[in-house]
């Protein structure tokens, strides 16, 4: 069967644009040959900083025959209708029409159509022109003639005006042959733009210019070889990566890998040289994370490490040239840039270390949030209060933000078994280093900069840690920190905002979400259940709640927050005597009404920002491989211990892997459906079992086993242990079991029936200890 071969050559590529722009063309090309009728067996796309090729195996040579009918309307419809079947059928005179008979419908018209089939090569010709125009770039460009409004004139070229062809860059020419193995290609010369589809293309820009003649694919690549053009990507980076091991193993040293600066790489160069750069010794003094960031960020070049001791003077280049020198000038032109850009991060490192000019003017914030001025750290923290810098116009700056984040972070520290002392000091230093030199100049070294400056000036281990730790995850393939001071913080920071943003209705919508907030929530579930940490958010989170609404209506109405509180949650004893003290009493009845109303926000708030913590909590362990019926099974409106719940999901599945959980699930259900049908229709159900009205042993036996199960089973709930709260679970299987075989539960006497309607709400009850029975699917 007949291959196809398209390359489309232009002006250099932006590298983060290849790869979904080859995917693209691949799926336009194939797509448009499907809706035509052909099929196909393979299609591979492939990316140079120059090209986009695609290679399409197994085409079919021609499209099938259709023939169809079209079905029209009555021989009695009016002629508006019948006019509209001829212009959709295509007929010219109705005569052409076949007249159909329905015993019940009577006559209609039919349509029988008939289209030939079309070859590929013409099929292609009409489908790549309407391709190539209409692609879709992130930002494109124009250019020649037709760019130009009619009349212009620039360097001698006369503007044709018209619509010119939009593309990444100008093109310069395309290949597009069709043909079998054993023959020669057709050439499809369909025209874009003014370019001719033809089968001619050009090799590297420098090293083979000229143009030359392909037939198809293996020929293509194996010229393009030849031309110095490595037509696949991933050779092209198994070729950088291999000698850029081998060129660092040659001179003792281990190259730092990162594959995201190896697949932008290899998108800038078509024919791979990699050569080794060196800089001056002194600049090793500058932290490893700013060389790394710096030669990364400005070159595009890999840092290379002395095996166990740190980085090394040399770094990793990758040229598109074969230089004569080999390489020599190339090295030295890129050591020579690299040079220049560390002599600024050196000056950023060493300013940040520095005593800060304006002193004088950070005493109140030093005060203020209790720093210590004689440590840089401190000083920049100082600054981001005294600035009054912004976190978010409804939420106040990021030193109120610090301060909040401080305090929560302290009351969370217990909790997660770290010292509050050390947790507030961390908190209050979280955020010092975005105002260094550093962090203004490489935004991503921001937290990695706080945990270097805080050792140098001497803080605790722990707290060092957590001004890097605090930010994490930020992702789901990032590491949760684990340091209970880290803990405390990234609890603090992220809840502070996902409560102050549902505080003011600044929540996702959609696709949409600017704050990262689905990010916040699913980093404070897996620091949670990770660690596995027992918190009941509703009793951490009450005074962020407190403080976010405080900053959402101002100080005006504090007493009614205040009252809001107290009508509306339950707090700790302290607490409540502390707000009591701060409302008079002649006050109290003023503002009662009012203060109902903003305890019903509040409440509908908070019940919303956890739904939202369950929805992600569900995602999060779907994609561990929890059934999402034991989820729903398991999570209750108000539950808010995230990791108790994962840890009952856990034992309910496996519990309901044994026969005996598969068949209380059974009896449990059958309970719970033949109750709920009868509550619904209003039949009466006792408020408590009388043994006194039992008729069978196996309702006695069914009672006594429901009152044991359901003490043990609490019992094991209080002490967190879920496996035994399902093995008291377990022994209603037998008792369930035989009170279904022996019992009617809708008696006759409606009194025995209201009984035994009863005792089936005992089962649902002890079953309902654990998990809503009626939500597990089976």
């Amino acid at each position: 069967m007949p291959d196809l071969l398209i390359e489309l050559r232009s002006e250099e590529i932006p590298a983060r644009m290849q790869r979904k722009a080859a995917g693209d063309l691949r799926k336009s090309v194939t797509d448009a040959l499907v809706d035509a009728g052909l099929t196909y067996q393979a299609a591979r796309e492939y990316w140079t900083p120059r090209r986009l090729t695609l290679d399409v195996r197994g085409l079919t040579a021609r499209s099938k025959d259709v023939k169809d009918e079209i079905k029209g309307p009555s021989t009695k419809a009016p002629e508006q209708a019948i006019a509209g079947f001829m212009r959709k059928a295509g007929l010219n005179d109705i005569s052409e029409a076949h007249i159909h008979t329905d015993p019940k419908k009577g006559d209609f018209y039919l349509a029988r159509i008939s289209r030939p089939g079309r070859s590929a090569e013409e099929i292609i010709a009409d489908v790549m022109p309407g391709i190539i125009r209409g692609f879709s770039w992130p930002k494109s460009m124009r250019w020649g003639s037709a760019s130009m409004p009619k009349g212009a004139s620039y360097n001698g070229i006369e503007g044709k005006g018209g619509e010119a062809l939009r593309w990444v860059r100008p093109l310069q020419s395309i290949i597009c042959t069709f043909g079998p193995e054993t023959e020669d290609p057709t050439v499809i010369g369909f025209a874009v733009d003014g370019l001719v589809a033809g089968n001619q293309t050009a090799g590297h820009r420098f090293h083979a210019p000229d143009p030359f003649t392909v037939r198809r694919f293996d020929d293509y690549v194996e010229k393009l070889e030849r031309a110095h053009v490595v037509l696949d990507a991933d050779r092209r980076k198994e070729i950088i990566l291999s000698d850029a091991r081998n060129l660092a193993f040659a001179s003792g040293l281990e190259l730092v890998e990162d594959e995201a600066l190896l697949d932008e790489v290899s998108g800038l160069v078509e024919w791979p040289v990699v050569l080794m750069g060196e800089f001056e010794e002194d600049f090793l003094q500058i932290p490893d994370d700013i060389i790394r960031l710096t030669i990364k960020t400005n070159q595009k070049c890999f840092v290379l490490r002395k095996p166990g001791n740190g980085l090394s003077n040399k770094f990793i280049l990758v040229s598109n040239i074969e230089a004569s020198d080999g390489g020599k000038e190339i090295a030295l032109g890129n050591a020579k840039v690299v040079r220049a850009r560390l002599s600024d991060a050196l000056y950023f490192w060493t300013t940040d270390q520095a005593n800060l000019p304006d002193m004088a003017k950070l005493e109140a914030s030093a005060e203020k949030l209790g720093l210590d001025m004689a440590k840089p750290l401190d000083q920049r923290m100082a600054r981001l209060d005294q600035l009054n810098v912004t976190f978010h116009a409804k939420l106040g700056s990021q030193g109120e933000r610090v301060q909040r984040i401080a305090k929560l972070a302290a009351e969370l520290a217990p909790t997660v078994g770290a010292d509050p002392a050390l947790a507030t000091r961390a908190a209050l230093l979280a955020k010092a280093d975005l105002t260094t030199e550093v962090v203004g100049e490489f935004p991503e070294l921001q937290g990695v900069m706080g945990r270097i400056y805080a050792g140098l000036q001497g803080e605790n281990a722990s707290v060092a840690a957590a001004l890097e730790e605090h930010y994490k995850p930020q992702g789901p393939s990032d590491e949760v920190p684990t340091d209970p001071v880290s803990i405390a913080v990234a609890l603090a920071d992220k809840l502070d905002t996902l409560v102050g943003f549902w505080a003011i209705d600044e929540k996702p919508t959609g696709s949409k979400d600017p704050y990262a907030l689905r990010r916040a929530a699913l980093g404070v579930i897996r620091i949670l259940v990770e660690n596995k940490i027992e918190l009941e958010l509703q009793t951490e989170w009450h005074a962020a709640w407190l403080s976010a609404f405080d900053r959402s209506y101002g100080d005006a109405i504090k007493p009614l927050i205040s009252a809001a509180i107290l009508l509306g949650k339950q707090l700790r004893a302290d607490e409540l005597k502390s707000i009591l003290a701060t409302i008079e009493e002649t006050e109290r009845s003023k503002i009662t009404e009012s203060a109902q109303s903003w305890a019903d926000e509040l409440n509908e708030k908070e019940a919303d920002l956890l739904s939202f913590f369950h929805d992600r909590l569900k995602v999060y362990l779907r994609d561990k491989g929890a059934r999402h019926d034991l989820i729903d099974a398991v999570i209750t409106r108000s539950s808010d211990d995230l990791f108790d719940i994962t840890r009952r999901v856990e034992a309910l599945g496996a519990f309901l892997d044994t026969e005996d959980g598969k068949n209380l699930l059974a009896g449990a259900k059958r309970a719970a459906n033949i109750l709920a049908a009868e509550e619904k229709k209003g039949t009466a159900v006792a408020e408590a079992v009388d043994p006194a009205l039992f008729e069978f042993d196996a309702e006695k036996n069914l009672f006594a086993a429901v009152n044991q199960s359901v003490s043990a089973a609490t019992q094991a709930i209080e002490n967190e242990d879920y496996s035994a709260a399902m093995s008291a679970l377990a022994t209603l299987r037998e008792p369930v079991d035989s009170f279904f075989e022996a019992v009617l539960v809708n008696a006759e006497v409606e009194s025995v029936r209201a009984n035994r309607l009863a005792l089936l709400a005992m089962i649902r009850q002890a079953t309902g200890a654990v998990a809503d029975f009626s939500r597990i699917a089976g």
